[in-house]
């Protein structure tokens, strides 16, 4: 048995003063505070309160829209070169994500998937040693059923209609691990395709997207529960014709997320963000590229090359995801929006896992749940991350 000591503790729905985390065999077994339960004389204690000054303990960080970092691109990085990409990540507290397609040719895509699958499912198996590094848990199929006029910078021929065939192959393709899919619910056969993925499980996001209010309607009453990167590549606002942007902020049976780095929504933008989908249904994401933690230059996402300069990632003067770190993305939530480290923690752990199914054993400390965890300062720095009890 492990016993964590530290000076605070965010489940992250309540703070524990002077808590107490226990861990047996990579599981958290209990979680307390120290005026209500003892350390058992036979268990190995980690006192971070000795190594840092006051040391909030937290659930890991789970990213579920991310195409890369470290330089590696996730479509195309060998298994070789994964463990690179997840030890970068968990210096920055992530200790799960999704890595995250770009539409590509559909042979391309699979072998992908293919791939992507075998390491989800080599993770799952596998302890690392002592070694922490954060684990792939499902796949986030962003393309290619996306709208041609808010494509981004998704190249247009590589995008199709939504189909139920084209939806299987990709399914089978992955091995059944598509964990989020982001759709345009506004094209021909996205409805079909939206309530065929919800009935596998799957968190059906609507994104990528030309849709007016009643298209994106529809496609919630299919299925989807989900709105992949607020505001960008979605039809605009409009006071008279609101369309998906109001369906995204005012249904309280969607969960939403946003990249808040304050160049793709600006600062006010994401404080109104929050201020809508509250603190149970905030999701940050980073939709970093293989260019996070890297210097200026060009890098690689999926089938296209993007230009990295001063901290933007475009193509052709587009932005093309992000260099965005999750750590980064809490601090600025706490400095954009006013709010507290805790709820920031939240809308990057908690909410993310149960948007995707998996809020029982992710996001959480409780008894049950893996033992995700990430040491932060008072102003959200990582100083040290844990995955499933490994990290000493």
């Amino acid at each position: 048995m492990i016993v964590l000591c530290a000076n605070r503790l965010y489940t992250p729905q309540e703070e524990i003063q002077d808590p107490l985390l226990f861990i047996e065999d990579g599981l958290i077994s209990a979680v307390s505070s120290r005026a209500q339960q003892e350390v058992p004389k036979h268990a190995m204690v980690v006192d971070l309160t000795k190594d840092f000054t006051d040391a909030i303990l937290a659930p890991g960080f789970v990213d579920i829209h991310m195409h890369g970092g470290a330089g590696l691109d996730v479509m195309r990085a060998s298994p070789a070169e994964l463990p690179h990409l997840n030890k970068f990540l968990t210096t920055h507290g992530v200790t799960g994500y999704f890595p995250t397609t770009v539409a590509a040719p559909l042979d391309q895509t699979c072998r992908a998937l293919e791939k992507l699958a075998d390491a989800i499912a080599a993770a799952s198996v596998s302890s690392n040693g002592n070694a922490a590094q954060a684990r792939p848990l499902g796949i986030h199929l962003e393309g290619p059923f996306l709208s041609h006029k808010r494509r981004g910078v998704h190249p247009p021929e590589y995008l199709v209609e939504p189909t139920l065939e084209i939806f299987e192959r990709l399914w089978q393709a992955a091995h059944g691990q598509v964990r989020i899919m982001t759709i345009a619910p506004e094209l021909p056969g996205a409805l079909e395709v939206i309530a065929e993925a919800a009935r596998r499980n799957v968190c059906v996001s609507i994104g990528h997207s030309d849709a007016q209010l009643d298209a994106a309607r529809a496609g919630v009453r299919a299925g989807a529960r989900h709105a992949t990167h607020t505001f960008n590549a979605m039809r605009p606002l409009d006071h008279r014709d609101p369309g998906i942007l109001a369906e995204v902020l005012i249904d309280r049976q969607l969960t939403a997320d946003i990249i808040a780095d304050g160049i793709h929504v600006a600062p006010e933008v994401v404080q109104l963000f929050l201020q809508a989908k509250d603190v149970e249904r905030a999701v940050l994401i980073t939709d970093a590229t293989a260019a996070a933690g890297m210097p200026d230059g060009t890098y690689q996402l999926g089938p296209i090359q993007v230009e990295v300069k001063d901290g933007r990632c475009t193509m052709d003067g587009k932005l093309a995801g992000s260099v965005l770190t999750m750590d980064c993305a809490v601090r600025n939530v706490t400095r954009f929006a006013g709010w507290s480290l805790q709820h920031a923690v939240r809308a990057a752990t908690m909410n993310p896992a149960q948007a995707v199914g998996l809020g029982q054993s992710y996001g959480v400390l409780a008894p049950g749940a893996e033992a995700n965890l990430v040491v932060l300062s008072p102003n959200g720095e990582v100083r040290r991350t844990f995955v499933r009890g490994c990290g000493f």
